[in-house]
């Protein structure tokens, strides 16, 4: 007769558990694909749950096989207390992944590639953030479960619960900044004041939340840089959440032009950009004169668009056609700086200061002209002009009065 407490014994039951184990999982994968057939995906899914799972069993199957032929009996209690340790850590590492399968099953109702997805980001937000919670108590169960078997535990336990109050008291005064992080994390998440995806401005940066932890955010700037911020930041701090009631957006475009600047061609030429664009989401298109100083007027355009990303390349298409369209078809709108010639201006100024101190008797009256025509006016010639006296005038008279013969 074959005697099964025995090294011999040992290894065919060893053998005939592992055989059992490769058969169950056989089997669970055959039930597996025949779901996968009408719910696609459900195999993929299943993956690492299934990995983990086959681990457990196995671990469980040779436990039972050498627990019940092993000849040695004072390797028992050894043998007992490493497959303990082994299968309370396999049991917390299944469980993890069940519960991220379940997590993920959650997340996959709502997608976050729509274009309405704020009630997305917050359920994926809080999800994540349970994920983490959970998989860290799972840890922590694990971890003391396993101390449990080890013998002096239960001493050491007691110690821990008695000390309890004096150790919280301590550890809250030494991570008082890790542990306000944390409570700032789980408020962020649960309050929805940001969630995953959201479109912030944050120390000064334009980007996306990435990552929310329990301790700080990652926020993926435009520039494809990582900003990370404690989580206090965003509950002491002031931002910017552009995406937290809709994801519809107002943008403008600011114009410094000319005074002679036609705005209603400007309109009309706005109405045909944004219409042949797929950027535009329709709502708002107008342009008005929102300041006019310093030489110039600002015209501001208003657009709106489906969402930040979209918002910024219509801007920069709504600038660039504009700036072409002013350039060819209304250059008087462009900006000019008008220069007043200063020396001119001084030497009008002098003329005209000196005009009223040359005004006399002949000049700042009807009466006045009408005296200075007559002393310019042409003198009349009489014919008895004496022979000689030159015709030319007193100038040129001889230097000698003349003789008579």
């Amino acid at each position: 007769m074959f005697e099964w407490v025995s090294w011999l014994g040992l290894a065919v039951a060893v053998l005939i558990a592992l055989v059992a184990v490769v058969i169950g999982i056989g089997v669970i994968s055959l039930v597996v694909r025949g779901i996968s057939r009408v719910r696609p995906g459900v195999y993929q899914t299943l993956a690492q749950t299934r990995q983990r799972l086959r681990v457990l069993m196995a671990l469980l199957a040779v436990w039972a096989a050498i627990s019940i032929t092993l000849p040695v009996a004072d390797l028992r209690d050894v043998i007992d207390t490493v497959f303990l340790i082994a299968v309370i850590a396999a049991g917390g590492w299944l469980l993890i992944a069940i519960i991220n399968l379940l997590l993920n099953r959650t997340l996959a109702r709502y997608p976050t590639d729509v274009p309405d997805n704020r009630a997305a980001r917050r359920v994926r937000t809080q999800v994540l953030l349970i994920r983490r919670v959970l998989a860290a108590v799972i840890v922590i169960v694990t971890i003391g479960a396993i101390l449990l078997t080890l013998p002096g535990a239960e001493a050491l336990g007691a110690s821990v619960l008695a000390s309890a109050g004096l150790v919280s008291v301590v550890a809250g005064i030494a991570a008082q900044s890790a542990l306000a992080n944390v409570f700032a994390g789980m408020q962020l998440a649960f309050s929805d004041a940001i969630r995953v995806d959201d479109v912030v401005i944050a120390d000064g940066e334009w980007g996306r939340i990435e990552e929310i932890t329990l301790t700080y955010i990652v926020v993926s700037i435009w520039d494809q840089r990582r900003l990370v911020l404690p989580s206090t930041y965003f509950t002491t701090t002031p931002f910017q959440n552009w995406t937290r009631n809709a994801t519809e957006l107002l943008g403008e475009v600011n114009f410094d032009l000319d005074w002679r600047v036609n705005i209603d061609q400007m309109r009309e030429r706005l109405s045909k950009v944004v219409e042949r664009t797929e950027l535009w989401d329709g709502r708002t298109a107008n342009i008005q004169v929102v300041d006019a100083k310093g030489g110039f007027v600002r015209v501001r355009v208003l657009i709106s668009a489906a969402d930040s990303g979209a918002l910024w390349d219509l801007r920069t298409h709504v600038r660039e056609e504009m700036v072409t369209w002013l350039q060819a078809k209304n250059p008087a709108a462009l900006p000019r700086t008008r220069v007043l010639m200063v020396e001119n201006e001084a030497a009008v100024r002098t003329k005209s200061s000196a005009a009223p101190q040359n005004r006399g008797l002949f000049s700042g009256s009807a009466e006045a002209d009408a005296r200075r025509q007559e002393f310019t006016g042409a003198i009349p010639v009489q014919d008895n002009v004496p022979e000689n006296m030159p015709a030319e005038g007193p100038d040129h008279a001889p230097d000698r009065a003349p003789t008579k013969d």
